[in-house]
């Protein structure tokens, strides 16, 4: 098939070694960025862990407790800000480190391809903090409502002092730090990622890697694998679970639907150049 006159691989006759060098380049830079995004979140590390503390609160707040975390080492207070200036650096520079990628891979495409592979390099991004936002306005609270649920409160007692004393064991959450900020970060990176299914599954069948009737004869393959995905990536409570499996397990049928678009606009494309056959349509 030709290739029209608009649609070439931009001129480059840089041998190998200059484009190792680009490479270093262009890599430097991306850590450049991310240790900038990184610094720019620590100085504010502390709003940034309290924002990220409003579901745990909320859900403390309606059981009528102090929304109250402690440390439980001396060095556990730097790490939580190393760890939120980690999370912040990425999504901070994230723009400028896929910017830096998608200037040294760009000229190795055909301009008809940077045109359809540009848009995903949009998509990839949003989607992630779609799940990321679905995960920590969502998902969260019911996790954590669901973990607080098995606290133990003492019978209430006699009146003492004018202090209402209760009586037997109690066992409430009094929760680190570091481990809340573990769990909430593997929510969000989680289903960040798991929100990138449409996008990959499309991007594959844009590339002719996948199919709309292949992903759809695998499809009892997939919801194994999203099981199987959503006991490895969320914690052992049963809602999580449910949710991201329904999540993603819509996320894949939409691929499908989306995957099928594709196939139907390229077909579209093959007819006009006069270059579809039937027999394209059993492979």
């Amino acid at each position: 098939m030709s290739m029209r006159e608009d649609d070439h691989i931009e001129d480059s006759s840089a041998p190998l070694i200059e484009h190792l060098a680009e490479l270093r380049t262009r890599l430097i830079r991306c850590v450049i960025y991310f240790i900038i995004g990184m610094v720019i979140c620590f100085t504010v590390a502390t709003p940034i862990f309290n924002f990220l503390t409003a579901p745990l609160c909320q859900v403390l707040a309606e059981r009528g407790q102090d929304c109250d975390l402690i440390f439980i080492s001396p060095q556990e207070g730097f790490f939580v800000a190393v760890k939120v200036s980690l999370l912040g650096g990425f999504i901070l520079g994230f723009p400028f480190i896929a910017n830096q990628l998608w200037r040294f891979v760009a000229p190795g495409l055909y301009r008809s391809e940077q045109g359809a592979f540009l848009p995903f390099l949009v998509a990839s991004p949003f989607m992630f903090f779609l799940g990321a936002a679905f995960a920590f306005y969502v998902v969260t609270p019911l996790a954590y409502d669901f973990f607080l649920g098995f606290q133990q409160f003492g019978n209430e007692g006699e009146a003492v002092a004018g202090e209402e004393v209760r009586q037997g064991l109690s066992v409430v959450f009094q929760g680190s730090a570091q481990e809340y900020l573990n769990l909430t970060i593997k929510f969000i990176v989680a289903f960040g990622l798991c929100f990138q299914l449409p996008v990959l599954l499309t991007l594959m069948g844009k590339a002719g890697l996948v199919s709309a009737v292949g992903l759809g004869a695998v499809r009892k393959y997939a919801v194994v694998a999203i099981l199987v995905l959503a006991a490895l990536v969320t914690p052992p409570d049963v809602i999580t679970q449910v949710i991201l499996f329904v999540v993603v397990y819509g996320l894949y049928e939409i691929s499908i639907l989306l995957v099928r678009r594709v196939e139907k606009k390229r077909e579209a494309e093959l007819r006009e150049q006069g270059l579809w056959f039937e027999d394209d349509e059993d492979e």
